[in-house]
């Protein structure tokens, strides 16, 4: 059982990081395009270099071992802060690069701080509702972040916005430092994290970055490019998103806690080729919000990847070193797709982009059934502090 204290804490730290990237979520696509003009192979250009950091996850472990995770998770809030102050300021498609590698950092170093601790401190059967857990309040930052953008964006303007939120995010993290600690941890293992055991789990994780990093890079500009959306339309999209995440977050991480992750794999993964074939082919702008919205609801199931982690690890010891391995994996396609997709939408049209996607999403699809059955679920007990 995870303790109520240090899940309150978690939860506030969430609160704070997503709040800052619900922030720069809303206001990116519309910022590069409207205001320093960014073309689709510069945006694909700029996504990809985001995800560095998220390729260099594996560094994670190695900081580990001279801070403790959850230290880790507050600097991170901070330098995302940083970073959006920085995008604030950006007049250049290299500047705006810079700033964005900045607030990758803190996004991506905070979320393996987040499954890390969550995996060492909870039960194998709570895992999946305390994860669905972090959903709802990440879904609660986002509503007010992009509710506050909607609302703020016509008068205060988008470089406003970005400067209030890291100024919000720097000081919210350097308040958060004390209170940020992890009593009992040993100092993650020296040796290589790696085990052959595992690979189905690399495997899916990496199957699992290359589709989102499709849909989150290329889905609103789809929108915005082609259809011209404004911020606050986008703001309001990501806005939908976030109200029933914040109740779809709890029933997803139940739903798998009962019906095992293959099932609920299974189903996300076949819901997901229609909505790549969506965004490849239907015309019509309000089944494209519709699709959008689904999207992001069904990103939650990302979940299922740390429960089956949690279920086949070898030992406590493994976990640290393979989720910030698995941090790494899951970016590996992320910094080259979407250069790729920013390439291939300029050549071809955005239909080719898609389609690729669909390609990615029917082989997670079919990988997926190779989930051990003795890792599907038996009946578990509610978790006390959710």
């Amino acid at each position: 059982m995870i303790h109520r204290r240090l899940f309150w804490i978690l939860a506030i730290a969430n609160f704070l990081l997503f709040f800052g990237f619900g922030v720069w979520t809303a206001v990116f696509n519309n910022f590069a395009v409207n205001q320093i003009g960014v073309r689709p192979e510069q945006i694909g250009l700029i996504q990809s270099l985001r995800e560095v950091p998220g390729l260099l996850g594996f560094t994670f472990a190695l900081l580990a071992l001279l801070l403790p995770e959850m230290r880790i998770m507050a600097i991170s809030i901070v330098i995302l802060g940083v970073g959006l102050m920085m995008s604030s300021h950006s007049e250049t498609v290299f500047s705006l690069l810079i700033a964005t590698l900045m607030t990758s950092v803190g996004f991506h170093y905070f979320i393996s701080g987040t499954s890390v601790v969550t995996l060492l401190v909870a039960e194998t059967t709570q895992v999946p509702r305390v994860l669905g857990a972090f959903n709802a309040v990440m879904a609660v930052a986002s509503i007010t972040a992009t509710g506050g953008v909607a609302l703020a964006v016509g008068r205060l303007g988008e470089r406003s916005i970005l400067y209030a939120a890291g100024i919000t995010l720097i000081v919210g993290g350097l308040a958060f430092l004390p209170f940020m600690k992890l009593h009992g941890r040993r100092p993650p293992p020296r040796r290589s994290p790696l085990r052959r055991c595992y690979w189905l789990y690399y495997v899916l994780t990496f199957l699992m970055g290359s589709r989102r990093h499709i849909a989150s890079t290329f889905a609103i500009f789809l929108l915005v490019r082609e259809y011209g959306i404004s911020t606050q339309t986008t703001a309001s999209l990501y806005l939908v998103n976030s109200l029933i995440n914040t109740f779809a977050g709890p029933q997803i991480g139940r739903l798998v806690a009962r019906f095992g992750e293959r099932r609920m794999l299974t189903i996300n993964y076949a819901i997901l080729i229609a909505i790549f074939l969506g965004y490849a082919y239907v015309p019509w702008l309000g089944v494209l919000y519709f699709l959008f919205v689904m999207d992001g609801v069904l990103a939650g199931f990302e979940l299922a990847l740390s429960s089956y982690f949690k279920k086949i690890a070898v030992s406590p010891d493994d976990i640290t070193g393979n989720v910030s391995v698995a941090q790494s994996i899951n970016h590996i396609s992320a910094v080259i797709l979407p250069l790729i997709g920013g390439w291939a939408w300029a050549l071809f049209g955005p239909q080719v982009t898609f389609l690729f996607g669909v390609g990615i999403v029917v082989t997670a699809l079919i990988l997926t059934q190779r989930m051990s059955a003795a890792v599907e679920p038996a009946v578990s007990a509610p978790v006390a502090t959710v």
